[in-house]
């Protein structure tokens, strides 16, 4: 593989830039195992409502849990989804 790697371009828009790499491969432009990790803790996640049938005394119980802890029962069950998912992501 050549270590010289392609200019990436200016876009214009962030559509533009979708388009651009959802047709192009990032190796041709970004060294991958140079690269380094950064957070950005002031980025806001997208959010997407869904709908979720849960049984009642399901949400009773979070609802109570919720109560507890001084939280939304919706913000308990987003924690809650959130670890399992970490504990998941660290399985495999």
């Amino acid at each position: 593989m050549t270590s010289t790697k392609k200019q990436i371009p200016e876009f214009r828009s962030e559509e533009e830039e979708r388009k651009f790499w959802a047709t192009h491969d990032s190796t041709r432009f970004i060294n991958w195992c140079t690269a380094q990790r950064y957070k950005l803790p002031n980025l806001k996640p997208t959010l997407r409502t869904i709908s979720l049938r849960l049984p009642a005394s399901m949400i009773a119980d979070l609802k109570i849990l919720a109560n507890k802890r001084d939280v939304s029962y919706q913000l308990l069950l987003k924690v809650f989804l959130a670890e399992r998912l970490e504990q998941e992501r660290r399985r495999i």
